[in-house]
């Protein structure tokens, strides 16, 4: 089925976009440096812990409707919009990252909502409103605490 194999590929670009996301996460908290040390250190732990179980859903969700998830770091660069940044250690410059890396996502999610809607994909539909409703909440916190 031709509309499966795009959702597949559209699922994995946001595996990619995921994973990526993840480990943006993992380096904000580890050198996280300054006054908001405390306050998201535990707030990035927070991010990645959930980004982590969101991997695996969409890994799931690719592997139910037949297709093979990416799982190679190599994949995953060639394949995320997401770039990867490195030795960010203020706060608001990790946290101006995070709210873009979630905008990207939330617009992938969005796309592919679509996409699964028109070829009767209510699962990954379905999936993909669970996904927009929380991030679009954690996006709207992160943006008040940058003002």
């Amino acid at each position: 089925m031709k509309e499966n194999k795009v959702i597949v590929e559209k699922l994995n670009e946001l595996l990619a976009d995921f994973q990526i996301y993840y480990q943006n996460l993992r380096g904000f908290h580890w050198n996280i440096q300054g006054k908001e040390f405390f306050e998201l250190h535990v707030k990035f732990e927070e991010l990645y812990t959930d980004a982590a179980m969101k991997v695996d859903e969409i890994a799931e969700r690719i592997l139910t409707i037949g297709g093979t998830p990416l799982h190679s770091f190599e994949d995953y660069l060639a394949t995320a919009q997401i770039k990867p940044v490195k030795n960010v250690h203020d706060g608001v410059t990790s946290v101006k990252t995070v709210v873009a890396n979630l905008e990207q996502i939330v617009a992938k999610e969005k796309e592919m909502k679509d996409l699964a809607g028109e070829a009767n994909d209510g699962g990954t539909e379905d999936q993909m409103s669970a996904l927009i409703e929380e991030q679009e909440k954690t996006l709207w916190m992160y943006k008040a605490w940058l003002k």
